[in-house]
């Protein structure tokens, strides 16, 4: 798309929007194209992937720009990632900036620091360190530099795979079976799959493949007592509730109404009766209280930093810091230990986080262990053999990463309670 004054103009205004980062940048994003209704398709799309490309690239960004004001910054991002020449700037751009873009283009990447080559803080260079090599370190930040690919998931209660990709390609959606989760499907691009009426018939959800082999590990049957812990807008909730074939009861419960009600469109379209979403106040909610030793399966898909999630929500390498972990993980142990609470003997738990961690994920488990000597851990690599799922290195605990598996980073963790020896 040909650049105009107007649509510089645009984005300039867009970035100065979102660069604050006092919200997620989506969030600030759709208020941005709210105060412009009248703005067109292709120009949300431009505006959208150049904000979120300075922000995948902001730390070099930095280097190259100085003061880094937005237009510096969209500048820079024109030349150096979008492959604009001088000659299509010129005449956009005041005569100082064209020496000064020159300049950029010069400036060699491989020579600056590690956390400016892999656009991580450095606190979080200086954590990973301690279980990564620097070269890996690089090649994860590399990784997660590149937008993440759309996934999709087929609701087997009311279609099949192999159906669902033939009609997409029918559509001409490129669509291959994930190669993990047996109802994921990736696409190619970034269809508009939510006007699609395969997703309005509620044959299909975007979710991510790592998301859904959670479902998996919880392994949920016909007929159980089943909660979602940290529900959210339900993602998990729906495969969980697919999975047992709408047959049992699953309780959706989460702190926030707003992501609740979310969940009640999607539900709708699913074709599921046996959900049913419930908002609490906290971890110590009375209607908790009410079900404890009841349930057979509980999913915790724990409030986190979300770093592993960085393909889709740059931002949140300026959102999260060593003291926002460590507030984290204190929440993270009490959520566990409130949720662990709710099953019966021989009933089975998945602490999930889409952290990179070890804060957030291995340590609140030893924690939580240390506390709960009735709890003992499930080989999650043997679990997810036994539903023919075979993940390539997945052990003790699942730990995806879109270095290897093309997923978000995902963490979990399955516990189950022992069964209690009769009494004499």
């Amino acid at each position: 798309m040909r650049l105009t004054p107007e649509r510089l103009n645009l984005l300039i205004t867009a970035v100065r929007k979102v660069l604050p980062l006092q919200a997620p940048a989506d969030a600030l994003l759709r208020q941005f194209f709210r105060d412009y209704p009248q703005m067109g398709q292709n120009d949300r799309s431009m505006i959208a992937e150049t904000v979120f490309g300075i922000l995948r690239h902001r730390f070099f960004l930095e280097v190259l720009t100085g003061k880094a004001t937005a237009r510096e910054l969209v500048l820079a991002y024109l030349a150096r990632f979008q492959g604009m020449n001088l000659r299509e700037l010129i005449p956009l751009i005041r005569e100082v900036e064209s020496k000064w873009i020159q300049q950029i283009k010069a400036v060699k990447l491989e020579e600056q620091p590690l956390f400016i080559r892999a656009e991580f803080p450095e606190w979080l260079v200086g954590k990973l360190q301690q279980s990564w090599s620097d070269e890996d370190i690089l090649r994860l930040g590399q990784v997660l530099q590149q937008p993440a690919p759309l996934d999709i998931r087929v609701n087997s209660l009311l279609a099949k795979r192999e159906e669902v990709i033939a009609a997409l390609k029918q559509e001409g959606i490129e669509a291959q079976p994930t190669p993990f989760s047996p109802v994921g499907i990736r696409l190619t691009g970034n269809p508009a799959i939510n006007r699609n009426a395969l997703f309005l018939s509620g044959k299909i959800e975007v979710q991510d493949e790592g998301s859904q082999i959670l479902g998996f590990l919880l392994a949920p049957k016909r007929g159980e007592m089943v909660v979602d812990f940290c529900a959210g807008a339900g993602g998990k909730t729906l495969l969980l509730g697919a999975l047992m074939h709408s047959r049992g009861r699953l309780y959706a419960f989460d702190v926030s109404e707003k992501r609740l009600n979310n969940l009640k469109p999607r539900l709708k379209r699913s074709g599921l009766s046996n959900v049913h979403p419930q908002h609490i106040d906290s971890e110590k909610d009375i209607k908790l209280k009410r079900l404890a030793g009841k349930i057979d399966r509980v999913l915790v898909d724990a409030p986190c930093s979300g770093l592993g999630t960085l393909r889709r929500n740059p931002d949140l390498k300026w959102r999260q810091s060593p003291e926002s972990i460590n507030e984290l993980q204190k929440k993270q142990i009490a959520i566990l230990t409130a949720a662990a609470k709710l099953l019966k003997p021989g009933g089975r738990l998945v602490y999930a986080t889409c952290s990179l961690l070890p804060e957030e994920n291995q340590q609140v488990i030893e924690r939580f262990l240390a506390d709960h000597p009735q709890f003992s851990i499930l080989n999650c690599g043997e679990l997810l053999a036994q539903q023919k799922i075979n993940l390539p290195d997945t052990g003790e605990f699942l730990q995806l990463s879109p270095l290897y598996h093309n997923t978000d980073s995902f963490f979990a963790a399955v516990l189950e309670h022992s069964k209690m020896e009769p009494e004499n």
